[in-house]
């Protein structure tokens, strides 16, 4: 009865990871220096959002990965 529970949870979980859609890219600059970096993340305390969401690594195409 365990096994059948943990099969079908672990099916539902695999189901709802396959509708995920990718992350947005955001642009990143430095309080420090004025560096722009693109990312995904957050950077640290000395880094700021200055544009963005982005659908790609270089943040060229904005909007919304996925849509």
């Amino acid at each position: 009865m365990k096994s059948d529970f943990a099969m079908v949870l672990s099916c539902l979980l695999f189901a709802a990871s396959a509708l995920a859609a990718p992350a947005p890219w955001y642009l990143w600059r430095s309080q420090l220096d004025g560096q722009v970096f693109c990312a995904q993340t957050p950077l640290g305390a000395a880094w700021q959002r200055v544009g963005g969401p982005y659908r790609d690594a270089r943040c060229e195409n904005a909007g919304v990965p996925g849509k």
